[in-house]
């Protein structure tokens, strides 16, 4: 193994060998004067010991100076190097390490950019491995849509025909099934254009009371179907807007009442309110909690994509649940 030079060691030896040879040149010099001698010789001889000394110490602090100069240098340069760039990939950028000069400081450099690059080798990779995973998901919910299809007409075409009532009971488990591939598909390829980048998006200035109101609206024959007991709470005089893509809030709002239908059928109660002092937009539901198990209950892609869509909207939601039910309110994000 290479034997590398330390930079530490030779200031220290270079500081012994001054601080030893100072009192040895001392002894030299006055071990030649006499008492008898003229005092203005000795005097002479002082005043040069003393001159000497004092231009051993100028080089010393010069030397000094010069060594913590360099050291404050290149730890600078490593400093700044380990800084990670505000519009880069999160990664810091190796320094520049010269191998001529591998000694304390120079091996730290090595070691860093060593770091730096195993962190690059991981993040390609990564890179590689989340494209290949987003095209086989985007290459799964376009290629599974055909087969959808044709099973949903053979099942409409069998709702025709004369069956049993255990068979159309099925018929219709078939029906609901295959309307929850589709949704989980589209849930799929929605999510993969969001963390792609490739979801369309429009922000514009959305009155949210107005936008809150139409959306309950749209969805209350369902609810009233299902036999839910809807409150709506929507101030009639004063609003307040949201700077949102009216279609991704759209995709936001029916993902949580979606939920609401699948998992809180139980507590047969939705309801929406808008706070417009405090611009706030709160759902609530009195089904078991979001830790209760539920048959329908999936992966989680569904609200997956509304944290994401209310993040890059600059909006958060702020969940409460419990076994006595659920409520989200929807508010801007804190700087």
């Amino acid at each position: 193994m290479k034997r590398f030079g330390s930079f530490f060691r030779r200031y220290l030896l270079f500081n012994f060998l001054v601080l030893i040879s100072l009192p040895l040149l001392a002894i030299f010099m006055f071990a030649g004067v006499s008492p008898s001698e003229e005092s203005a010789d000795t005097l002479y001889e002082y005043r040069s010991i003393v001159v000497l000394i004092g231009l051993i110490f100028a080089v010393l602090i010069s030397i000094s100076w010069i060594f913590f100069y360099r050291l404050r240098r290149r730890l600078i340069r490593l400093q700044e190097a380990m800084a990670v760039p505000a519009d880069g990939d999160g990664l810091p950028r190796p320094t520049s390490a010269r191998p001529a000069r591998l000694d304390e400081i120079g091996q730290l450099e090595a070691s860093f950019n060593r770091m730096v690059r195993q962190l690059e080798d991981s993040r390609r990779r990564e890179l590689e491995e989340e494209s290949l995973r987003r095209r086989l998901i985007a290459n799964l919910s376009h290629d599974l849509r055909t087969p959808l299809t044709v099973i949903r007409g053979h099942a409409s075409r069998l709702s025709k025909e004369s069956l049993s009532l255990e068979g159309r009971d099925s018929l219709g488990a078939i029906d609901h099934m295959i309307t929850r591939v589709g949704e989980l598909m589209d849930d799929l390829l929605a999510y993969t254009l969001l963390t792609s980048g490739k979801y369309p998006y429009h922000p514009v200035p959305t009155d949210i009371v107005r936008f809150a109101r139409a959306s309950i609206a749209s969805w209350y024959p369902a609810f009233e179907q299902a036999g839910f007991r809807i409150e709506v709470d929507l101030p009639m005089q004063t609003t307040f807007s949201w700077e949102v893509d009216p279609q991704w809030m759209t995709r936001v709002l029916d993902n949580l009442f979606q939920n609401i239908l699948r998992h809180a059928g139980t507590g047969q109660y939705v309801g929406i309110a808008v706070n417009a002092e405090l611009e706030r937009l709160t759902i609530a539901d009195r089904g078991p909690g979001m830790d209760e198990p539920s048959a329908d209950r999936g992966a989680g892609i569904g609200l997956a994509i509304t944290t994401h869509m209310l993040k890059e909207m600059k909006l958060q939601a702020d969940f409460v649940s419990d076994e006595n039910g659920t409520s989200v309110t929807i508010r801007q994000a804190k700087n």
